[in-house]
């Protein structure tokens, strides 16, 4: 999706300027729009901020835009052992989760609340966070989250509070102002790419998309050097607290 020319030069001349070298990083985005491709998705128009900044510094990047896959609702790594026909998340996680270093969850919001395609793709993330790493850390640690939100009424910072929550009790490392929204003024208005009125020219939704991404960038760049985070005292092996009977995810062991 294009964007503003004015976005698109301010996005060059950064990148143009960027601190360290980006392009051994992977990101993965998970669109949360109700939209079916190839309808226009306003969170897609608000995602071409990032996207653009991770394309000029040379960041490996892949954008799922949730509908358009078959995923089931569940908490287990596979819904297909659950009841379910097919299941598209354990190739996602395999293929494109793992070797992720930054996790982008991007979605509307529906009734102040993040949509269910977005509500979907935690759980699906969190039904694996048993899983662990090769250090016995759990398997999200070293990866960097971020939040994403459109909407033409209240509740971005409320859904940001959410999905970044979740994003660091399942084992992310959240940075400094990762999250941003578009939101419109109180009350039912224009959504993010609606003309002259929408946040495409809103210098405050801008902004914050553009810090939240370079700070993305930064504390991946570190964690990158720095081998992920130190593994001693957080070695989920030590710990043996499976109950394999319990309906709980975090008992699976």
């Amino acid at each position: 999706m294009a964007i503003p020319t004015d976005i698109q030069q301010f996005i060059d001349r950064l990148s143009a300027d960027a601190p360290a070298d980006y392009s051994d990083l992977k990101a993965l985005v998970f669109n949360g729009t109700l939209k079916r491709s190839p309808e226009s998705s306003n969170t897609e128009g608000l995602l071409s901020i990032p996207l653009g900044i991770f394309e000029a510094v040379g960041v490996k990047t892949d954008v799922i835009r949730t509908v358009d896959h078959d995923i089931p609702p569940g908490s287990w790594p596979d819904m297909t052992e659950h009841g379910y026909d097919s299941d598209a998340f354990p190739e996602i996680y395999r293929d494109l989760v793992v070797p992720a270093d930054i996790v982008i969850i991007a979605g509307p919001i529906w009734l102040g609340d993040q949509s269910s395609m977005t509500r979907k793709v935690i759980e699906r993330l969190y039904a694996f966070s048993g899983e662990t790493n090769e250090k016995g850390q759990w398997a999200y640690y070293g990866k960097v989250g971020a939040a994403l939100t459109t909407g033409n009424e209240d509740g971005g910072k409320h859904v940001s509070a959410m999905v970044l929550y979740s994003l660091q009790h399942i084992g992310m490392v959240v940075p400094p102002q990762s999250d941003s929204y578009w939101n419109g003024e109180a009350g039912p208005g224009p959504s993010y790419l609606d003309g002259d009125d929408g946040g495409q020219h809103n210098a405050w939704t801008t902004r914050n998309t553009v810090f939240m991404t370079w700070n993305i960038l930064h504390l991946a760049r570190m964690l990158k050097d720095a081998g992920g985070i130190p593994g001693y005292g957080n070695n989920a092996d030590d710990w043996d607290l499976s109950q394999p009977d319990h309906p709980n995810p975090e008992y699976r062991a």
